[in-house]
């Protein structure tokens, strides 16, 4: 399922007569924002699941090497 050509000119010309041409911009600069924020919460819950993954790991080693005494 893609656009075409058609789709996105029909998509683009609603948007103009939405919000005008004025407004357009200012949409632009707060898509651009979230999408930003988006990312940035992604890899910081990307980061501490990482995180969380190598604790348990670690605490699985060590309850293995106690075991192992």
């Amino acid at each position: 399922m893609s656009l075409g050509l058609t789709e996105i000119a029909l998509i683009l010309v609603v948007v103009l007569v939405l919000f005008g041409g004025k407004r357009i911009p200012e949409l632009a600069k707060a898509l651009g924002k979230a999408q930003y924020e988006y990312k940035k919460a992604k890899e910081m819950l990307q980061n501490e699941a990482q995180e969380l993954k190598d604790s348990v790991e670690k605490a699985a080693e060590e309850a293995e090497n106690k075991s192992e005494k």
